[in-house]
């Protein structure tokens, strides 16, 4: 359907390729083993997916910044189960979380398959609203980072997706053409919404199983994507 026409193509990485899910969970269970903290985690994540699904919607609407991000989804969650921790305590396990986090390194099923295989036919690249030394953790110790041609953050830019800006820092970072670049990614809002409005075709994967206008291209596993490119 687009192999004809595109030279790039854009990714974003958690729960597009990297396994954002799986890899917190392991960060999680070393850092309430360490503390000595006595929720379950999985109870813990069960109730922290969907709160910090909105605090980095906050975070990319600019109402919240990074620490907020970072101290207010601990603390909501942790609030659920009645446990409350000093301001320090959560800042300790933010910052654990933030440095073991990028040591697991399991990606999506597929992900490694499907860069192989498109790696030899296009130009790949990473938009992520992700911190610019995690997600440089990320791939280097997932063995994808020599896939990509260029990883664009909005750290660096300085605004996150669905901004227009950081599509056109990414494109203008690569030399590619609106008419030839595609974006793939899990976020029907960040990843596609904003990726349409600048002009870039789009695969949605549908990580999330999110109801989304049928309109846009969707995928509910990566490999069904070779069928496009």
């Amino acid at each position: 359907m687009y192999s004809d026409s595109i030279k790039h193509v854009f990714f974003d990485l958690d729960h597009t390729l990297w396994d954002f899910d799986r890899n917190s969970l392991l960060a999680y269970e070393k850092i309430f083993e360490e503390l000595g903290i006595s929720v379950s985690v999985s109870d813990f994540l069960t109730v922290y997916a969907p709160i910090n699904q909105k605090y980095w919607k906050l975070y990319r609407e600019e109402q919240v910044d990074s620490i907020s991000l970072r101290r207010g989804r601990l603390q909501e969650t942790f609030k659920a189960f009645d446990v409350f921790f000093s301001l320090d305590k959560i800042d300790l396990i933010a910052d654990l979380y933030i440095d073991y986090l990028p040591n697991n390194s399991y990606l999506l099923d597929g992900a490694m398959e499907l860069l192989a295989y498109l790696a030899p036919k296009y130009q790949l690249h990473i938009i992520t609203n992700g911190f610019r030394e995690v997600q440089a953790k990320k791939l280097e110790r997932a063995r994808i980072a020599h896939f990509f041609e260029t990883v664009t953050d909005s750290e660096a830019v300085g605004v996150k997706k669905p901004n227009q800006l950081i599509f056109e820092h990414a494109l203008k970072a690569a030399n590619a053409c609106l008419n030839e670049s595609l974006m793939i990614g899990d976020n029907f809002e960040a990843d596609i919404l904003g990726a349409d409005a600048m002009g870039l075709k789009t695969i949605c994967y549908n990580y999330h199983k999110d109801d989304i206008p049928k309109v846009f291209l969707q995928v509910s596993d990566l490999s069904t994507i070779k069928r496009y490119l």
